[in-house]
């Protein structure tokens, strides 16, 4: 049984989600409030966490068993890490891995790392809630802003790059929160944010999300799997495995899920998509944008 004693990359996030199904009434109760303020509602003590959720001392002591943990004190202890690890900068996620590191070459260390992330990622997603998404991102006669942070502002132009030639009313927000106001104030019920945030999570961004959200804007987030704080106002949230053995975070898992937004984009709007990229070609082949060989 795999539990977060055992392996670092599994979070109480992530049991809670395995063994949900298992839980009793009065246990769903603890982990839903749990989530709701995650990993916060669970840092203090067994007595104060069970109060604040409005159940017994037991029951968080029976559902803290079923998560795999001896007992609340290693709960505590690993929920205090993760919270450790979300606000981690290169050189402790490099003292992270140091230590550990198999007598392996780095190539080997990183497939199997990679791998790891992409399986998790992918075995945490419900397609309903895929598939929601899509078709939120999909809806054109609403706009679609795209947004991303220091590191995943490289995703938001790739997401951007995709989508405004798979779909029209696309914008891509720059990276400089001075200009935010501009687009917010723009912004219409029903419209889309996509927007990427990973650990160490932007503060800029919360706080644009918290306003186009007071807006009625719909909100996809993609981000890794502590959870940008984004998600307390996201409609939509989708977690990443990002750690890796280096002093940075892999963006591979994200880049995956992205790729694959993108394609159900296309052809949710097929035939559509395809005229507009027929239309397009033709733009390029008048700008020569492109060598062509026949």
């Amino acid at each position: 049984m795999t539990t977060a004693n055992s392996t670092g990359h599994t979070t109480v996030r992530e049991l809670i989600r395995q063994h949900y199904q298992a839980l009793t009434q009065s246990e769903r109760k603890f982990a839903n409030a749990l989530l709701e303020n995650y990993p916060a509602a669970g840092l203090a003590s067994i007595t104060i966490v069970a109060d604040n959720a409005g159940v017994s001392t037991p029951t968080v002591a029976r559902m803290v068993q079923k998560l795999g943990f001896k007992g609340y004190p290693p709960f505590h202890k690993a929920l205090l890490h993760e919270l450790e690890a979300k606000g981690s900068g290169p050189t402790q996620r490099r003292a992270n891995w140091a230590p550990e590191a198999p007598d392996t070459h780095l190539l080997n260390r990183f497939a199997q790392a990679v791998t790891h992330n992409v399986g998790q990622t992918f075995a945490n997603i419900e397609t309903a809630t895929f598939d929601q998404a899509v078709n939120q991102l999909a809806e054109v006669d609403q706009r679609l802003y795209i947004i991303g942070g220091r590191i995943t502002h490289a995703l938001a132009d790739y997401a951007f790059t995709h989508l405004q030639a798979v779909r029209p009313a696309v914008t891509h927000m720059t990276v400089s929160s001075g200009t935010w106001p501009h687009y917010v104030l723009d912004m219409q019920p029903g419209e889309t944010l996509l927007i990427f945030d990973i650990r160490r999570y932007e503060t800029n961004l919360q706080r644009l999300a918290e306003l186009v959200a007071e807006r009625g804007v719909r909100i996809v987030l993609i981000t890794d799997q502590w959870t940008s704080p984004v998600a307390a106002v996201a409609d939509f949230t989708f977690n990443c495995w990002v750690e890796i053995p280096s002093g940075w975070d892999s963006n591979l898992s994200t880049m995956m899920l992205l790729e694959a937004m993108i394609a159900a984009v296309q052809e949710q709007r097929w035939p559509e998509t395809r005229e507009r990229y027929e239309q397009l070609d033709e733009l390029f082949d008048m700008t020569r944008l492109f060598r062509k060989f026949v």
